[in-house]
């Protein structure tokens, strides 16, 4: 490992050059606590910025280890810093001058959820710290301008290091609150089960967020209070006794007229598969870690799903039991979507009335009187409702605004009035009693889950897979476009990013048309659980910028993926 001052000679004597002389920089240099990595660096200053990684050894960087005992705490540690380098780089980003991206400092910036990322990691065992950023090696033209570098790596950069990543420098009281808060969504977590729960909301909870395009908490918004009959209480490690709505296993129906906050609901449930940070309006909305948003996806590629649970006796005699398609509708993307969750081990489905397919969900007794049963092969979900709940254990959370067949079905009926729940379970249930239940039959198959991917084309060298990451929308490998628009619980594009890398290692490494999907799965969730991101990536090319997506996601990227 050379030293800082060998660094600083260095920088000297490429000034001025050619802005290629800049890729003798790489390596590891010892600075005043802590260690430098300059990883890899841009071709030219309009190219993608330098990326730069910090070491900082345990013993100097004194975080406690009560701060990090569990695995939820160490993620918010680790959130808690990367969000203030964040806020420290934002007052020294661009102060070096130059051409393109030269003087840009910056990591990752985390949203609402607390999330395990790249950009900061803590090993638990050590204590030592890794922060990954970027910087924008300055240029004038295509020509090194060292003496900016120089002022990022020997003045902004230490200092930012100094503030952000040292016990000593930090508010302590913060970050015990941020460990505190961790272990009491981890204690509500462990005991949504016991209760017979699959969510709760805590009473005084924000749901509505600022505007579509900020998820921070709506200002003067209406806190959430639970109806009397369903309002539990929890007695947490640190925060003692917290009380609030307990949504319980079964049938869940959320009705109300429109605007009154039943998609609110429906998305603050969603997200609760999430931790949220202090401030968020939704720390204490804590979901079944399980659960899964379902909806109808028009379009998508749909490889072998056994969607004969749903969908039997097509008119063109298409196989449901291994059911292929490359633009599937809305009612068979929408079983496709209930099948593969259930193969993913989900036990609460996520529905919103707006974004499924009617024919999927419903058919009322004036449709079935005229078009006879033996002429519609859809079985709707309301039939299987039930069935999947005491069969296979799944609950469902239903919002429904136009029709009320499932007042027949629900266990828990409430109503969303200017963003107050009701129940009216009793009510509802006694007015339904005057309109006729559907026809129903049981199934007579239960869904195989026992699919074989393989790749239909291989992939090329690993070094020359060219991945992209197009925002919230999908991701590319080797140029074949994975659409992930309506998984609405992918909550980062840097998710999306760590996906590419999941793809990319299971063609590689793991599909080999011998593994059922299940398999496939559980041996890239076990590499991640025991080596992190660099279990998927190789420990040497670890970069910022990814994200850990959940299970249900790995599953669901991989059943969009259509080279498989």
């Amino acid at each position: 490992m050379k030293q800082s001052s060998e660094l600083n000679a260095l920088l000297r004597q490429i000034d001025h050059k050619g802005y290629p002389a800049y890729k003798q920089l790489r390596g590891e240099y010892q600075f005043p606590g802590y260690v430098l990595g300059i990883d890899h660096v841009q071709g030219d200053p309009f190219a993608a910025p330098s990326r730069v990684s910090v070491h900082v050894k345990g013993a100097q960087a004194a975080f406690p280890n009560e701060l990090y005992r569990l695995a939820c705490q160490k993620t918010a540690l680790e959130d808690a810093l990367l969000r203030e380098m964040g806020r420290q780089l934002r007052g020294v980003s661009f102060q070096a001058r130059g051409s393109g991206k030269s003087g840009l400092m910056s990591v990752s910036t985390p949203g609402q959820e607390v999330l395990s990322r790249s950009g900061c990691q803590l090993n638990d065992r050590t204590g030592d710290i890794v922060l990954r950023m970027e910087i924008g090696f300055p240029a004038n033209g295509r020509s090194i301008n060292a003496r900016e570098l120089e002022k990022i790596l020997f003045d902004f950069l230490p200092k930012c290091v100094s503030h952000s990543l040292y016990y000593k420098a930090l508010d302590a009281g913060k970050l015990k609150r941020t460990a505190e808060l961790a272990e009491d969504q981890l204690a509500i977590r462990q005991m949504l089960s016991d209760r017979g729960l699959v969510a709760f909301v805590a009473n005084g909870s924000v749901l509505p967020r600022e505007s579509g395009v900020s998820s921070r908490p709506m200002k003067q918004a209406v806190p959430f209070q639970s109806p009397a009959s369903m309002e539990v209480e929890f007695i947490l490690p640190n925060k003692g006794a917290l009380r609030g709505m307990g949504i319980p296993r079964g049938i869940t129906l959320i009705v109300g007229g429109g605007y009154h906050g039943k998609s609110t609901l429906l998305k603050a449930l969603e997200l609760g598969v999430y931790n949220h940070i202090a401030g968020d309006g939704r720390e204490y909305v804590i979901t079944d870690g399980t659960a899964v948003k379902l909806r109808a996806e028009d379009g998508r590629s749909v490889k072998n799903v056994d969607i004969s649970y749903f969908i039997n006796n097509l008119p063109n005699g298409k196989d449901t039991v291994k059911f292929c398609t490359e633009d599937a509708s809305g009612s068979t993307s929408q079983a496709a979507n209930v099948i593969e969750a259930m193969e993913a081990g989900s036990q609460v489905f996520l529905i919103d009335e707006d974004t499924s397919a009617t024919n999927f969900m419903i058919r009322d007794e004036l449709m079935q009187r005229v078009v006879h049963r033996e002429l519609e092969p859809i079985t709707p979900y309301i039939e299987r409702v039930r069935e999947l709940y005491e069969d296979h254990g799944i609950s469902t959370v239903l919002v429904a605004g136009s029709s009320g067949s499932y007042f027949h079905k629900a266990d828990c009926i409430l109503q969303m009035n200017r963003y107050v729940p009701a129940d009216i379970t009793d009510f509802a249930k006694e007015e339904a009693k005057a309109f006729p239940v559907l026809e129903e039959l049981p199934a007579e198959v239960q869904p195989s889950f026992k699919r074989i991917f393989s790749q239909n084309r291989k992939l090329a060298g690993s070094d020359r897979i060219k991945m992209k990451t197009m925002g919230m929308d999908g991701i590319s490998i080797d140029r074949e476009t994975i659409d992930l628009r309506y998984l609405e619980q992918l909550a980062d594009p840097e998710q999306l990013s760590m996906l590419a890398q999941i793809v990319k290692y299971a063609e590689l490494n793991v599909l080999d048309g011998k593994k059922t999907l299940a398999q496939v799965v559980d041996i890239l969730e076990t590499l991640l659980t025991q080596k992190g991101f660099g279990g998927i990536c190789g420990e040497r090319n670890v970069t910022s910028g990814l994200a850990m997506p959940r299970r249900q996601e790995i599953f669901a990227c991989l059943n969009r993926y259509r080279r498989l």
